[in-house]
């Protein structure tokens, strides 16, 4: 197979990508219009500004509330699940299931943390919204462990029948001064004007023929650049392409505007046609009869609280009798907004303006989603949240931030919907449970393993418990010191009551030496 450079490459995808990209860019023009702006637009165009805010004002909206589902604050949103035949040896021994628990609670912790020094939230948030609007876009994990957005024209990808990403793309336009050495060294033995320009650095990401790996590298003037050429694992690759729908034989998704732009280019023409209508009706102009008494001039020229000779019925004030039509509009108006309010979650909401959410209002956002957008989230849980953790765990060991697991035994699973509020959802269910014996009494508490049961709940809590709970060794210690106390305390009892029955005896023996003698004496 003859080898494609990554340009020419790039510019076949390019034109299946493009009624999508058109899409989008009519999507955004109702919404976030900078978002994914025209084709033709530079840093010094205007772009343009819509009449209504509702767009703008749901994409955020549903943007925001999809990234406290799936991110939820100080909550893990995956966990780290050992293999059933793992499971079941460590069942086997006492006390060890809570123990890995609790280790495996600590790393998602550690995992967790990293993401939030790292800034992630703030990127995948402007992610959601080139889902919402656009459908699309790609998501890169740098070695530094920082995230960058790939908007839909700076990108291209192809897919097989089932939705597998095949080949990926990227186009960075860049100034040669920020340009990777091998490429400035190259610019510098070339003209000076070429080196004036910016240039494009294409980077190939594409599967193996054996389909184990990815194989990447970067061409620039289609030549590939020295030190760039690498592979990454088949599913810990840096590069994360998100799509809103999956849509069968397609190669792009379709964003959530698309379904309601007929509704938003409606409201839009509504809302211009009233503002412009508005602004000519109240335009305030007065009509003087051209053959009258009253004068233009004069009436003009005159101040307010003048006194001057004229027929008030030569002068009129020019009136749009619109009224019933603006009437009309505004009824329609109305309708349209209270289908798109309905459709981005704008008229339910229960979450306050706080820097902290509790976890009930996290449960009601995730349910609303749930129960709204369900598909939506068995689609990011596989093409972001596991990819993301997969890559971020692989990077995380490599920097030794975090210890290497056991390969096959532990792994991430994701939990989305209701599920998405991780490991507290586990509390719930020790609660639940511990409910369920209580009416057994006392016999029933009895037969719970207390230590085990609090170490499950530290964990579910997120709390690093880590010389927080005695260990066995030292609750034995400190049981035997109580027994020995307990001890030392009855046997210093026993020795101060037969102290004093002997003093009794000697004083009873006393007292009968002295009444003996008494009695001689008389």
């Amino acid at each position: 197979m003859e080898y494609q450079t990554a340009r020419k490459r790039y510019a076949q995808l390019e034109e299946i990508r493009e009624p999508f990209l058109t899409r989008a860019r009519d999507s955004a023009e109702f919404t976030i219009p900078s978002l994914i702006p025209r084709e033709a637009h530079t840093r010094t165009a205007k772009l343009y500004t819509p009449y209504q805010g509702i767009g703008a004002r749901g994409t955020n909206n549903l943007a925001s509330k999809l990234l406290l589902a799936l991110l939820p604050p100080n909550t893990p949103f995956f966990r780290l699940a050992i293999d059933e035949f793992t499971m079941a040896e460590i069942a086997g021994q006492g006390g060890m299931k809570g123990e890995f628990e609790k280790a495996l609670g600590s790393l998602e912790r550690v995992v967790m943390n990293e993401m939030e020094v790292n800034n992630f939230r703030t990127t995948i948030f402007e992610a959601l919204k080139h889902l919402i609007i656009g459908g699309n876009c790609l998501l890169y994990i740098t070695p530094e462990l920082s995230m960058k957005v790939y908007h839909l024209d700076r990108y291209v990808c192809k897919r097989d029948a089932t939705g597998n990403v095949l080949e990926i793309i990227t186009k960075d336009t860049v100034s040669p001064n920020s340009a990777p050495p091998a490429v400035i060294e190259k610019l510098q033995g070339e003209q000076t004007s070429s080196y004036e320009n910016t240039i494009d650095i294409y980077t190939y990401v594409r599967r193996s023929e054996d389909n184990k790996k990815w194989l990447v590298h970067q061409e620039c003037s289609d030549e590939i650049l020295l030190d760039s050429q690498g592979t990454y694992p088949l599913d810990k690759s840096p590069f994360i392409p998100l799509r809103y729908t999956s849509i069968d034989n397609e190669d792009w998704g379709r964003g959530f505007i698309e379904e309601y732009i007929g509704d938003l280019r409606s409201l839009e023409s509504l809302y211009r046609s009233v503002v412009e209508g508005s602004a000519a009706s109240s335009k305030i102009l007065f009509l003087v009869k051209p053959n009258g008494s009253t004068r233009l001039k004069t009436l003009s020229e005159s101040p307010n609280g003048a006194i001057r000779e004229g027929n008030a019925e030569d002068v009129t004030t020019l009136q749009v009798n619109k009224g019933a039509d603006f009437n009309i509009a505004f009824q329609t108006m109305r309708m349209i907004q209270d289908r798109l309010q309905f459709a981005f979650m704008l008229n339910t909401s229960v979450q306050r303006d706080a820097e902290r959410v509790t976890a009930k209002e996290i449960e009601y956002v995730s349910q609303e989603l749930d129960d709204s957008l369900g598909g939506l989230y068995s689609l990011l849980s596989q093409e972001l949240q596991l990819p993301l953790i997969n890559r971020l765990m692989y990077q995380m060991e490599k920097k030794k931030k975090l210890p290497t697991l056991p390969k096959g035994q532990v792994r991430p699973k994701i939990v989305t919907g209701l599920e998405a509020l991780g490991r507290s959802t586990d509390l719930q269910r020790l609660n639940t449970f511990v409910q369920q014996i209580a009416p057994f009494g006392e016999s029933g508490l009895q037969s719970l393993n207390i230590g085990e049961y609090i170490k499950r709940v530290g964990t579910s809590l997120g709390v690093d418990m880590d010389g927080l709970i005695k260990d066995e060794q030292q609750m034995a210690m400190e049981q035997q010191q109580a027994q020995e106390e307990q001890l030392q305390a009855q046997v210093a009892g026993s020795v101060a009551k037969e102290g004093m029955g002997m003093a009794r005896d000697a004083a009873k023996g006393d007292q009968q030496a002295q009444i003996e003698q008494a009695k001689e004496n008389n």
